[in-house]
């Protein structure tokens, strides 16, 4: 959607998985929590959030702490006055440090035995979502929020394990749907797993979806969610993207001249239609 030009802000924590972990980071963003250096830890000579995935580590604590408050206010601004979250629970598995009792959002490869591992309860996953999904409101009245449940198989939990956890998520984003009248579930899950089911649509590893996968879902996905006019606007933004992929054997040639001069009036004309759209680095792409 991102690459489509849709106003999308992904992952502001970085990739998150249990609902815990996901309830606590929309909190953050919504009171627009600053993160102090006592938030961090030392480890393999890095500074590392408990909440935050590794993308946010670094050798120095105040760079880390600038990287992760400079998303916070970003994640802030953007939830204010919010018009869809969508929200993708990977597991049921949940972790929490020993000592202090916290919890973990990443363990960033530290030991094992410093952690204890739950498998959350359908009642805590209906809970903690629940009440962020109503904190939300609150905040951005006009919100509507889509609920899915990740299809890739968590396998080093153990197939069992793995499905007594996608179960458990399953039957609790069902019952938020049937709670709030603008929360809607989308079936990512049942997609990859019931109907694309042939390891043809899976990368190398046997458990990711690939790009044809991938792309599949996200139509499915356009289909339920993404109205007609948005639909036709999409089409002909992915026809600039894919002109701009467009590799000519002769540069310098009359005709691929022309071809750019054609499709910079193409993203002329679609930026005085749709003022919104940022097509700035495909013009770019076209002029040089």
């Amino acid at each position: 959607m991102k690459e489509l030009k849709f106003n999308v802000l992904q992952n502001p924590h970085g990739i998150l998985y249990d609902p815990v972990s996901i309830s606590g980071a929309l909190d953050s963003y919504m009171i627009n929590k600053r993160y102090e250096p006592s938030d961090l830890f030392q480890l393999n000579d890095l500074w590392h959030s408990w909440q935050h995935h590794s993308q946010f580590s670094a050798v120095e604590q105040v760079e880390v702490l600038n990287r992760i408050n400079a998303s916070q206010a970003s994640a802030h601004d953007f939830i204010n006055g919010l018009d869809w979250l969508v929200v993708s629970v990977g597991s049921a598995f949940h972790y929490v440090l020993k000592q202090g009792n916290i919890p973990v959002a990443n363990c960033h490869k530290a030991a094992s035995v410093l952690f204890k591992k739950e498998l959350l309860d359908i009642e805590v996953i209906r809970e903690v979502l629940g009440n962020a999904i109503q904190e939300l409101k609150l905040l951005s009245p006009h919100v509507r929020i889509i609920l899915t449940v990740s299809p890739v198989r968590h396998i080093r939990d153990g197939l069992e394990q793995n499905n007594r956890s996608k179960a458990r998520l399953l039957e609790a984003v069902h019952s938020l749907t049937g709670q709030f009248a603008h929360v809607y579930y989308f079936p990512a899950y049942e997609i990859l797993i019931d109907e694309l089911r042939d390891y043809r649509f899976y990368k190398k590893d046997l458990v990711h979806p690939d790009d044809m996968a991938s792309q599949y879902i996200f139509e499915k996905f356009a289909g339920s969610f993404i109205d007609k006019d948005a639909n036709q606007l999409m089409q002909q933004v992915n026809g600039i993207l894919a002109a701009v992929k467009h590799t000519p054997f002769h540069k310098d040639s009359v005709d691929y001249k022309v071809f750019k001069k054609n499709q910079l009036e193409k993203i002329v004309g679609l930026q005085k239609a749709f003022p919104f759209l940022d097509l700035s680095a495909e013009i770019i792409s076209f002029q040089s």
